[in-house]
């Protein structure tokens, strides 16, 4: 049994439309049952039309709890970070209401801020309802980059659920990441990439090879929750 579904979709306005539509049920699905949702998001430039589509989707935002999968250790107010990306596109029209928790904190670094992540995400109802990510030239995700010393810690199965600092090989290089126990505490996980070379990077993804030199690979290739992979152009 594959894990594994692919979308692909001619443009980013008709993935974001298709792929928002799906999200919508859900949330909804999960509120109808539980009396509330969760969603956990990337930032980063790729979703930006989709969180903007998703912001107006009929839908009781006002019982959906939304959080990130990763943060840049910077002001929330910077372009650099997620939760700016995220209050300034998704948290806005018919999802005003919806209730936020970042993953920034006052700390002065990322490792000194985790256990403060954590606590704050364990509040949130789970497994999520949904985990978007998305994927990096290198096959990151989240923040779990190829060639960090903590690598192998954060997409170890074996480690509980939690928040680890990562060291990025961009700037800001300081940043907080779901490690892959916690990003899979969830009912599915959906992969959004866009491009020719994205699509190359996640078809080498799908051969067998070390988690080490392409993480995404720990997603695609793990059966313990369904992935839908959405591409477009």
């Amino acid at each position: 049994m594959s894990y594994v579904h692919e979308h692909r979709f001619p443009d980013a306005k008709a993935l974001a439309y298709a792929l928002s539509g799906e999200l919508q049920v859900d949330l909804q699905e999960a509120i109808a049952a539980r009396g509330m949702a969760s969603l956990a998001i990337s930032g980063g430039r790729t979703p930006a039309t989709l969180f903007k589509q998703l912001s107006n989707e009929k839908l009781d935002w006002h019982k959906v709890s939304v959080t990130l999968v990763d943060e840049r250790w910077v002001d929330t107010n910077s372009e650099a970070s997620n939760e700016h990306l995220v209050k300034t596109t998704l948290l806005q029209a018919k999802a005003a209401s919806t209730k936020f928790v970042g993953l920034k904190n006052t700390a002065d670094t990322a490792q000194a801020g985790i256990e403060w992540c954590w606590r704050t995400l364990s509040k949130l109802p789970h497994p999520y309802d949904a985990v978007l990510l998305g994927m990096g030239d290198d096959g990151h995700f989240a923040s779990l980059f190829p060639g960090n010393p903590q690598l192998h810690q954060a997409l170890a199965l074996t480690e509980a659920p939690g928040c680890i600092a990562m060291h990025a090989p961009v700037e800001p290089h300081d940043r907080v990441s779901l490690n892959l126990s916690a990003i899979l505490d969830t009912r599915r996980v959906i992969v959004l990439i866009q491009g020719e070379s994205k699509w190359s990077v996640y078809q080498r993804a799908r051969t067998t090879g070390s988690v080490i030199d392409l993480p995404i690979r720990a997603v695609l290739q793990q059966q313990l929750v369904p992935v839908d992979v959405f591409w477009s152009l």
